[in-house]
């Protein structure tokens, strides 16, 4: 039975960072309510594999270490630009990916993340140059942060609950 709560709950997070990456693509927000059901998810996760991934303080701490170090980021950026450079939404994200990920895999997931976003970036500005005929502005590359961390997220989540780990919470093993 746990299993399949378990594996319930890494559904739950994966349809939650989707719809999060959607709607961020769209409108440039990740709503508080969506993120604390990604939060809510992966301290049941955890729960519910009897913490045989992380303890609660390592879930703690990583929560504390993706939102801090993000949080300092949108600081420097925010007094470097003179403006928004990075949303509160992108810092909870990460506070609750920490839950799922502890410190290891938060910091590799914000990593990861922060390149998928350079990729996502780029990969605008040159469509946008194509499109217009124009050389491609890569001063102001301005894409939502969230898709790029989500990704990043389920990429080691995978790596730490799934290929890493030989008890990957399936149901019926």
């Amino acid at each position: 039975m746990q299993d399949w709560l378990a594996f319930a709950c890494l559904i739950g997070a994966i349809m939650t960072l989707i719809a999060l990456s959607v709607i961020d693509l769209r409108v440039r927000l990740l709503p508080d309510k969506l993120v604390l059901i990604f939060a809510i998810l992966g301290v049941c996760f955890h729960i519910v594999s009897d913490w045989a991934y992380f303890q609660p303080e390592d879930i703690i701490l990583g929560a504390a270490i993706g939102f801090g170090i993000l949080y300092g980021i949108r600081f420097v950026a925010n007094r470097l630009y003179g403006q928004d450079a990075l949303g509160l939404g992108d810092v909870k994200l990460l506070a609750a990916a920490g839950l799922w990920l502890a410190v290891d895999g938060v910091l590799a997931a914000m990593t990861l993340g922060a390149l998928f976003g350079l990729l996502h970036g780029l990969l605008a500005a040159f469509y946008t140059a194509i499109k217009t005929r124009r050389r491609p502005n890569l001063s102001r590359l301005e894409v939502p942060a969230g898709p790029g961390f989500a990704l990043g997220i389920i990429a080691i989540g995978i790596y730490q609950f799934g290929f890493h780990q030989t008890g990957f919470p399936w149901p019926g093993r």
